[in-house]
C-alpha cells in the first residue's frame, strides 16, 4: 500500500497524524437534504471556520484540475475529503462522480467523506471501488423528540418530514448506515453537535447507540451560534460541560479531541490558518468549464437590455452571448430561444443551442431547465446585477455568492484567516 493510503496516515482520525500529514476538502456537494437550525450556507466570511462555508463550489470536473494544483502546493498531502457545503448524498451524481474521478486521477490518495447519513445507504456498496476508506456521519440524537428540536425538515426527494416524524427516519437511516459502513470495513466517526438546553444531557446515549452500532471514533463539537439560524441566541456550551460531557462518553468509545471545526474547503495541515493562495486556487478553478477538457469559450446571459442580468430564464426570448478576448470582454452574438410549450424538449434544444457556452447568467431559473442545462456541461448561476461583474467572476474566478445577495458581511473589508473574528 502507498505510504500516503495507510489509513492511520488520516489525521482527523488520528491524532499523532495531524502535524505530519495534510488533508483537502473538495467543495463539490452544493445542497442538503436536511435543514439542521444551527446551520447557515448562505455566506462566506473567511473569518470562520465551519462545516457549510465554503468560498467556492468546484464541478466533479473542476474539482480534478484543483486538486491537481493543490498537490503541487500542499506537501505530504493524504487525504482528499468532501464535506459540504451542503450534503454529499444530496445530488449523490455529483459525490459518486467526483469520487470516480479522484480515485483514478489520484491513487495515492486516501478518500473520506462527511455526511449526515440521510442517503448514504444505497452508495455505500459503491465505495470500495473508489477507495474510500473513512466516513464520518453527524449525529445529533437517537432520541426523535430532541432531533425534532434540532432539525427542521428532512428531505427524501419531493417528500418532506419535519418535527419528530423527520427525526426519526434520519436517525434510523443514520444506524443504519453505520452497520453498513462496518461490514464493507470503512473506518467510522461520528460528529456530535453539543446544544445548550436541547442535546446536552442526552449525548451520552447517543455514543452508547452509535458504539453499539460499530462506530470507531465519537467528535463532540462546541455549538457554534451562526448568524441567520434558529439557534443563533444559544450560548456555546462551557469548557466544564463539554469536559464534563467528554467524561462521560469516554467509556463507550474513544475520542476526537483535536478537531478545528473544517471549512468545507479546508486544505493543509489540520488547523492552519486559511492560505490566500489557496483560496484563488479554488476561485481560479470554478472558472473553468464544468468539464474542464471541454472548449467551452462562451457565456449566455439572460437580460433585456445588454447591460444588467435582469431575466429570468423562462421568459427571455433571446439569450446575449459574450466572450473574453484579449482580457476585454465582449458581446459575440444574441441567440434565439426555442418558443415556450414543449416542456423538457424546450430545455434540450436550448442546451444545443448554447453547445459552446460554458455558463448561463440569469436572474431566475427553474429546476427543470438547470438540470437539462446542466447535464449538458453549461453551468446555470442566478445572479442580478451588471453582465460585466458576472462575467469577470465567471472568466476568472472569485467570489460569486456575493453577486446573488445582498453581502452582509461583519466588516466592510476583512483579511481574517478562518480562525475565528480577533
Amino acid at each position: 500500500m502507498n505510504t500516503m493510503q495507510e489509513p492511520d496516515n488520516h489525521p482527523c482520525f488520528n491524532e499523532k497524524a495531524r502535524h505530519s500529514y495534510a488533508r483537502i476538502h473538495l467543495p463539490v456537494a452544493r445542497s442538503c437534504n436536511i435543514q439542521c437550525k444551527y446551520c447557515n450556507r448562505k455566506y462566506d466570511c473567511i473569518n470562520e471556520s465551519r462545516p457549510g462555508v465554503t468560498s467556492a463550489v468546484l464541478s466533479p470536473g473542476q474539482a480534478v484540475t484543483y486538486l491537481q494544483e493543490m498537490k503541487e502546493k500542499i506537501p505530504r498531502l493524504a487525504v482528499a475529503g468532501i464535506a459540504g457545503p451542503g450534503d454529499p448524498f444530496a445530488e449523490p451524481e455529483l459525490t459518486m462522480d467526483t469520487l470516480r474521478r479522484i480515485s483514478e486521477a489520484f491513487p495515492g490518495l486516501l478518500l473520506c467523506i462527511a455526511t449526515n447519513g440521510f442517503n448514504i445507504l444505497p452508495y455505500i456498496p459503491g465505495f470500495a471501488e473508489f477507495n474510500v476508506s473513512h466516513v464520518t456521519i453527524t449525529v445529533n440524537a437517537i432520541d426523535p423528540a430532541i432531533g425534532g428540536e434540532i432539525y427542521s425538515w428532512v428531505r427524501d426527494g419531493k417528500r418532506i418530514r419535519r418535527g419528530k416524524d423527520g427525526a426519526a427516519e434520519l436517525i434510523e437511516r443514520q444506524l443504519s448506515a453505520i452497520v453498513k459502513l462496518k461490514e464493507k470495513g470503512i473506518i467510522v466517526k461520528i460528529n456530535t453537535i453539543i446544544i445548550p438546553g436541547i442535546n446536552d444531557s442526552h449525548i451520552p446515549a447517543v455514543a452508547k447507540s452509535v458504539s453499539l452500532a460499530g462506530a470507531d471514533v465519537l467528535n463532540c463539537i462546541p455549538l457554534y451560534p451562526a448568524a441567520g439560524t434558529e439557534f443563533t441566541d444559544i450560548i456555546p456550551p462551557s469548557l466544564q460541560c463539554v469536559s464534563e460531557i467528554l467524561l462521560k462518553v469516554r467509556q463507550y468509545m474513544p475520542l476526537m479531541t483535536h478537531c478545528t471545526r473544517c471549512r468545507a474547503d479546508a486544505a493543509g495541515l489540520l488547523g492552519s490558518p486559511l492560505n490566500d493562495d489557496y483560496i484563488r486556487c479554488l476561485r481560479k478553478n470554478t472558472a473553468l468549464p464544468l468539464d474542464p477538457a471541454d472548449h467551452r469559450p462562451y457565456v449566455a446571459v439572460a437580460s433585456r437590455e445588454g447591460v444588467l442580468v435582469n431575466q429570468h430564464l423562462g421568459e427571455a426570448g433571446e439569450l446575449w452571448i459574450f466572450r473574453e478576448k484579449n482580457g476585454n470582454r465582449e458581446l459575440v452574438e444574441k441567440r434565439k430561444t426555442p418558443a415556450p410549450g414543449s416542456g423538457a424538449e424546450r430545455w434540450m434544444k436550448l442546451s444545443a443551442i448554447l453547445d459552446d457556452c460554458r455558463v448561463l447568467l440569469a436572474s431566475g431559473a427553474g429546476r427543470s431547465p438547470t438540470a437539462v442545462m446542466e447535464k449538458h456541461g453549461i453551468k446555470v448561476m442566478l445572479m442580478e446585477g451588471l453582465i460585466d461583474e458576472g462575467l469577470r467572476v465567471v472568466f476568472h474566478g472569485g467570489n460569486f455568492e456575493k453577486l446573488q445577495v445582498p453581502w452582509k458581511g461583519c466588516h466592510t473589508s476583512c483579511s481574517g484567516n478562518g480562525q475565528g473574528c480577533g
